[in-house]
């Protein structure tokens, strides 16, 4: 058996993004509260009956959470143009190695309705 576990955090920050449509709004530095649901994975540990302890995994997101948590995301390294396919993919890079059973990242603004899903 197989099972999938998440977890949600949120962060608030600001950014820029050239863009045609919408193109003035989305050039002048504009914040949003961003939220973020990560997906594990795997089989149950036979000890615990746990795919993966989950304070582990909010302790590892809390990490993360500081790295984008009321920043500028243009100046977060590696993060490239701060569109919610590039949060999806920096978010993924970030947790992979410490959070093997990593399956997907989904990344949303509650505000405007849009989201981004990223499958591993």
């Amino acid at each position: 058996m197989n099972y999938t576990i998440s977890q949600k955090f949120f962060f608030d920050a600001a950014h820029t993004l050239k863009r045609e449509i919408e193109a003035d709004s989305s050039r002048r530095v504009h914040g949003h509260t961003y939220n973020a649901e990560v997906f594990l994975s795997g089989p149950p540990d036979p000890r615990s009956g746990m795919v993966m302890d989950l304070g582990r995994v909010r302790s590892e997101l809390e990490q993360l959470r500081q790295m984008l948590d009321h920043r500028l995301l243009d100046d977060v390294a590696g993060l490239g143009p701060a569109t919610l396919e590039n949060l999806c993919r920096f978010i993924a890079g970030q947790l992979q190695p410490r959070l093997p059973a990593l399956s997907s990242v989904r990344v949303w603004r509650e505000s405007v309705g849009d989201g981004c899903m990223l499958s591993l």
